[in-house]
């Protein structure tokens, strides 16, 4: 093969991969700006993965489906941002034991249900297609991965807002927002909401999606690959954005290596990603970028 087409090959088996990562990623990047070390963003992910496995299959609708995981994803996110930013419990303790209490559900529930998950389509965007390398990689996809760009545009947009200053603030300095009258811990729920609705999608787009079907903890780790990810790009939007472009081709070459003729150990292409997780982990969770207040509670003065 030439190194065009091997490149193609990589590029198709990891871009599928890389977007269940950004969708949850760009949560997980709002919620730990505003303070929040968000550890259920996998536990999101797992929910949003069996409800929209199930109710697309209740249904017979994809979208239903979606929905769905939607919901469930930002029901673990209510969950957290209460007992964490209501009744102040440890916000790694509860997100520890949502993802342990989110496995256990999904997998009594996976025990007594049958799934049947209507496929999806995918769709082609015109003359884009067509390019070399990219076409079949970037432009061949169902319709929820083309709202990745939308999704970053938003943040992008509202993180110079007023709302966006006022995430920040409570994730950079939570004691002077709470001063100019921000609502520390009620910004800090919103990011954890919004965390919960794009892990959510990023679950359903694996279940739903990806693979038409629904497996016992089927996320893998992917959010725990997530919260790597964000650190990984130094909490910075276009940072995070290569960051799961990185994990998605460690993942992505397990499939694409042996296609192309390379013999690799598989169990070593299996552990790259969560090895370069905890390579990033260790060499950059010290960086100065991160926000000032993550993971510390607050409690308002007033």
């Amino acid at each position: 093969m030439s190194v065009a087409m091997d490149l193609e090959t990589i590029l198709t088996a990891s871009v599928p991969l890389t977007v269940p990562l950004l969708f949850a990623g760009l949560g997980e990047y709002v919620a730990q700006r505003a303070g929040t070390f968000n550890l259920s963003v996998e536990g999101m992910m797992l929910s949003g993965a069996f409800a929209a496995a199930y109710g697309a299959s209740a249904s017979g609708s994809p979208i239903v489906g979606l929905l769905c995981g939607i919901a469930a994803g930002l029901a673990v996110a209510f969950v957290h941002a209460n007992l964490s930013h209501r009744l102040q419990l440890n916000t790694y303790v509860v997100g520890l034991s949502l993802n342990i209490l989110v496995l256990g559900v999904t997998n009594y529930m996976l025990s007594t249900t049958v799934l049947d998950i209507p496929a999806t389509g995918t769709m082609r965007i015109p003359l884009l297609a067509d390019l070399p390398i990219v076409g079949k990689a970037f432009f061949i996809h169902p319709w929820i991965v083309y709202l990745l760009p939308l999704l970053v545009i938003g943040i992008w947009r509202v993180r110079r807002s007023r709302l966006g200053l006022e995430i920040r603030a409570a994730g950079d300095d939570p004691v002077a927002g709470d001063l100019t009258g921000i609502d520390v811990n009620a910004r800090r729920r919103l990011a954890l909401m919004f965390c919960g609705v794009c892990s959510g999608v990023g679950g359903a787009y694996l279940s739903v999606y990806q693979s038409g079907s629904f497996t016992s903890g089927m996320t893998a780790g992917r959010g725990y690959i997530v919260i790597a990810a964000v650190i990984f790009g130094g909490w910075m939007l276009r940072g995070l954005i290569g960051a799961c472009f990185a994990f998605g081709i460690a993942q992505g070459l397990q499939l694409a290596l042996p296609a192309i003729g390379y013999s690799v150990s598989p169990e070593l292409l299996a552990a790259s990603p969560y090895l370069l997780a905890l390579v990033s982990l260790a060499v950059l969770g010290a960086r100065s970028k991160r926000p000032l207040a993550l993971g510390h509670p607050f409690e308002p003065a007033r």
